[in-house]
């Protein structure tokens, strides 16, 4: 009998060990590229953390093999440049995916500019719609890695899974 425990004891100690390695590994899915065309800026000024600028969004597409479209002319990104090198976004915006389904997108991130010149610049996406077909962004956690375009901002949007 107390073999038997122990056997028991020992699958038990085996299972929770591979679950909780499994558990924290994360995945990744690229979701769609997005490219936002940009107006402005319209400089608010110095605020107690920094100064805010607001780039007002004219237009952009995203596509990617679930989903794809144009983005709306409506929304704006809400940059706060805390300092020299850090700028916070806060962005919000509407998709509209080429079958004609609204989603809403709003967005964080941060931009930071590395002492070697390169940029660290990541965004986290939510989404909103109430569309059947696209129901399963509303649950769903992405994260975006973006850089400056010829015409505003480019970020690839990937769904942690």
């Amino acid at each position: 009998m107390k073999n038997r425990m122990n056997s028991l004891v020992g699958v038990l100690i085996a299972l929770l060990i591979a679950n909780a390695t499994h558990a924290q590994k994360l995945e990744s899915e690229f979701l769609y590229k997005i490219n936002l065309t940009l107006d402005g800026p319209m400089e608010i000024g110095n605020v107690p953390i920094g100064k805010r600028v607001i780039y007002p969004i004219k237009g952009g597409t995203f596509e990617g093999p679930k989903l794809k479209g144009k983005v709306r002319a409506f929304g704006a990104d809400w940059v706060l440049r805390a300092d020299s090198v850090t700028t916070k976004l806060d962005v919000k915006l509407i998709l509209e995916t080429d079958d004609g389904q609204l989603i809403s997108n709003t967005y964080t991130g941060i931009v930071y500019k590395r002492p070697d010149g390169t940029s660290y610049w990541r965004t986290t996406p939510v989404f909103e719609t109430s569309s059947k077909k696209y129901e399963w962004l509303n649950y769903l956690l992405a994260v975006g890695v973006g850089s400056f375009s010829k015409e505003g901002v480019t970020y690839e949007v990937f769904a942690i899974k």
